[in-house]
This record gives structure tokens, C-alpha cells and sequence, in this order.
């Protein structure tokens, strides 16, 4: 959890004052998550900011260090209120392709995506869209 929040803050260039804001838990709380001495994030709604936050860094302009882009992905966790029941933990307002990108980044580089996209479009130009658009990472 600790290098999960790390991350977090080197992506978006903010102390852990800030992010704790933006996550609405307190500073020692989140110090004590990055140092190990707390294991997970016990509250539903930090926790769905938390992963909001970090499927905000695929974001182009977040991705490209855009300040007015990490600070719109910012004021938008800050002020989301994440509905958390028993039975679901919502992690995006919409539901969207962009969620399948670091699963394939993760087995591909952008190249190898385009690559693959290339070799599939005339049989399944839906799904080599996909794949360009993961390897750009923009919804265009």
C-alpha cells in the first residue's frame, strides 16, 4: 500500500499533506500507510478516491505532468463522494474502457500494442482500436 501511495505522490508532484486532503484521511494516517506501520485503509470511500486517483494518472494530460490536468484530477477525487455499499466499491463515475489499459501495458509495450493492432485491424478493427488507444492512452 505504501509504494501504491508513493506513487501517487510522485505522479502528481504533491506532499502527503496534499494527498491525505485529497483523500480525506488525516497526514499521520497516511504517513503511518507509507511507512508500513498500517497495513490497508480500512475506510470504503479513501480507499475508492485512493484507486480514482491512480487510474487518474492515465489521464493524458495527468500522464504528460499538464499541471491544470493534475490539478482538475485532483479538485475531482477531492470532491467526489464515492456511494459504498456492502456490495459494490465504486471506483470510477462511469464505467470505461481506460480500465483495461494497465492490464495491457503491463503485458505490452505501447510498440507491441501498436504492433498488435496493426496486424488484427482488417479482421477486428474494434478491438485494434482498443489497442491503439491504450498504447497512446487517450480515448480518441
Amino acid at each position: 500500500m505504501g509504494d501504491r501511495v508513493r506513487r501517487l505522490v510522485v505522479a502528481f508532484r504533491i506532499s502527503q499533506a496534499q494527498l491525505a486532503d485529497v483523500l480525506g484521511i488525516s497526514a499521520p494516517m497516511l504517513s503511518q500507510v507509507m511507512s508500513g506501520r498500517r497495513a490497508k485503509i480500512g475506510n470504503p470511500q479513501v480507499l475508492a478516491r485512493l484507486v480514482m486517483l491512480e487510474r487518474k494518472v492515465l489521464i493524458p494530460g495527468v500522464a504528460a505532468g499538464d499541471s491544470e490536468a493534475m490539478k482538475h484530477a485532483l479538485e475531482d477525487v477531492r470532491n467526489s463522494q464515492p456511494s459504498v455499499g456492502r456490495d459494490n466499491l465504486p471506483v470510477m463515475q462511469a464505467a470505461g474502457e481506460e480500465t483495461a489499459w494497465p492490464v495491457l501495458r503491463e503485458v505490452a509495450r505501447p510498440s507491441e500494442l501498436e504492433a498488435a493492432a496493426s496486424m488484427i485491424d482488417g479482421h477486428y478493427p474494434a478491438l485494434a482500436g482498443l489497442l491503439r488507444r491504450a498504447a497512446n492512452g487517450d480515448l480518441t
